[in-house]
């Protein structure tokens, strides 16, 4: 679905990602795995065709990140990207003008499941309602690929499970999921690839089992042995 090649990005002076190369199927959850500032929203940011690589090759489905690759791929970033003014059923309406495949009526859905009142604008929401709306909001569209960058951001432990429940509902075999987060033993349980970053760069990737039966350790393991 997309392929990753050599992928470098520099901001002036500083290089967020260096070297990157990586294949997402179809069918599978991807874990992007690293500590804050390790390259793992600027590799999605550029995989959502919000930003260019410096180098590299990025393709999807055999052709380069561009406005087609846009009506396939959802992306959930982490800051809030909502005008005051809007309540939830508002940012229904506003996703439903620029996608194409986004549907109100699972997005009604998603909103009861995470217990958000449909009138409540996202300007007076607490941070872990915000991150529940932004979710429900991306999980509304029948996208390819669905990118979260740290879904569980600001979130508390029973909202953590539900929201997990919610994503892997949502996993069928048509599509693929990107998860970025610091938080691995969340994740752990429902992931099949993790792709750890350091710096900017890939330290080590693979199959979660086959990584964790290699290493005689589990993915919560893994990181600490990498990043401690």
């Amino acid at each position: 679905m997309v392929e990753c090649v050599n992928l470098k990005k520099k901001y002036m002076t500083v290089t967020a990602v260096q070297d990157i190369s990586l294949s997402i199927e179809s069918g599978k959850v991807y874990a992007l795995l690293g500590p804050n500032g390790s390259g793992k929203t600027t590799l999605m940011k550029m995989i959502a065709g919000l930003t260019r690589q410096t180098s590299g090759t990025l393709l999807y489905e055999g052709l380069p990140i561009g406005v087609e690759s846009k009506k396939h791929i959802a992306y959930m970033p982490t800051e809030s990207y909502f005008y005051s003014y809007m309540n939830c059923i508002d940012i229904g309406k506003y996703y439903r003008d620029f996608f194409e495949d986004f549907s109100m009526d699972k997005y009604r859905a998603l909103l009861g499941e995470m217990e958000l009142d449909e009138k409540q604008k996202a300007s007076k929401m607490s941070s872990g309602m915000m991150a529940k709306l932004k979710i429900a909001a991306t999980l509304a569209r029948d996208s390819r690929l669905i990118m979260l960058d740290e879904p569980l951001n600001g979130i508390d432990i029973i909202a953590r499970e539900k929201i997990i429940n919610t994503i892997m509902a949502s996993a069928d075999g048509h599509r693929a999921f990107i998860l970025s987060s610091h938080l691995v033993d969340e994740l752990e349980k429902i992931i099949d690839y993790a792709v750890f970053i350091k710096k900017g760069t890939v330290i080590m990737q693979g199959d979660a089992e086959a990584l964790c039966q290699e290493s005689g350790k589990s993915i919560v393991e893994l990181y600490k042995s990498i990043y401690a």
